[in-house]
């Protein structure tokens, strides 16, 4: 869509160029907080995009502005999560020297950190339950963790330059489908969390970023 609002833009759309403004990206913001907490308390059945439109207090043309779909707010909401991620985990998965890089103790107990935070948690939750009945969001869903994955194959390749990339790929998504698995069982929404479940599934995902010339 184009940052220019025409004739054919969405009825209640706002009358200026404001995508590229600090104030369009504020409100954009806005937009995605109520998409967020519309998640946290209705679920995924409540996420359309009228319903994100009346949380924020705006009409839906002015939400279709920015988000034409529902799969493009929830990319969106998938993107600024990311982000959020990669901003603390930034510096652990990309060192300015390879040869600086952390234990992987260190990046996982960031990770399962994460699974603390109850909101985190419920927000994936929702997510992958939308994204098993629209196809369209479950692409989003798949290129959020293209690029999660990517993320943890360039910290492994830094680690191991010898390693395939086909390798460092396949490591990754073993990796990824670990911990974001576990969040379900460490979370207590399919079991709960033990100190004996939590050491061992350290030990394996460190196995799996662990280069084998790294000592014990």
């Amino acid at each position: 869509m184009s940052d220019t609002p025409s004739a054919a833009a969405p009825q209640g759309a706002p009358s200026t160029t404001t995508k590229g403004t600090p104030k369009g990206t504020r409100k954009r913001a806005q937009l995605l907080d109520a998409a967020e907490e519309l998640l946290l308390t209705s679920g995924h059945t409540g996420l359309s995009l009228r319903a994100v439109a009346t949380a924020a207090g705006v009409r839906l043309g002015h939400l279709q502005y920015y988000f034409p779909a529902r799969a493009d707010l929830v990319a969106a909401v998938l993107d600024r999560v990311l982000t959020r991620s990669l901003e603390r985990l930034g510096p652990l998965l990309s060192p300015q020297e390879p040869a600086s890089s952390p234990d992987p103790n260190q990046l996982i107990g960031l990770l399962l950190s994460e699974q603390d935070d109850p909101r985190l948690v419920r927000l994936f939750t929702e997510l992958w339950a939308l994204a098993a009945v629209d196809e369209t969001v479950a692409a989003a869903v798949r290129a959020f963790y293209r690029a999660y994955q990517d993320q943890v194959a360039a910290f492994l390749h830094a680690r191991q330059p010898t390693l395939p990339a086909a390798a460092c790929q396949a490591r990754a998504a073993v990796f990824t489908m670990l911990i974001e698995g576990a969040a379900l069982f460490r979370s207590g929404i399919a079991d709960h969390r033990t100190e004996e479940t939590d050491a061992e599934l350290v030990a394996t995902a460190v196995a799996l970023l662990r280069n084998p010339a790294d000592r014990p």
